[in-house]
């Protein structure tokens, strides 16, 4: 009788350390943290997305294609006739 319990005893030994193991795995790769360290953040610069030219370049590409757009609709708009729609 005595060696059978050890014969059973084996295997619940060698699942409460691989779950032991696995926890403590875990517990490391919680320990490391998502979120950068406060001392860890980027250094700050002064440096702006866009210089004014290039923003004057883009305000007025912008302007030309709403312009290009709105001939596109206003000549869709006269060659088509106007449809009435029924309520």
């Amino acid at each position: 009788m005595l060696r059978r319990r050890k014969s059973m005893s084996l295997p619940t030994t060698a699942l409460l350390l691989s779950v032991s193991i696995a926890r403590a795995e875990d517990t490391a790769v919680r320990k490391q943290g998502v979120y950068p360290r406060i001392q860890d953040q980027p250094s700050t610069t002064n440096k702006h997305g866009m210089t004014p030219d290039e923003q004057a370049k883009l305000k007025k590409k912008l302007i030309d294609a709403r312009e290009r757009q709105s001939q596109v609709k206003a000549k869709e708009s006269l060659a088509s006739p106007a449809k009435s729609k029924k309520p």
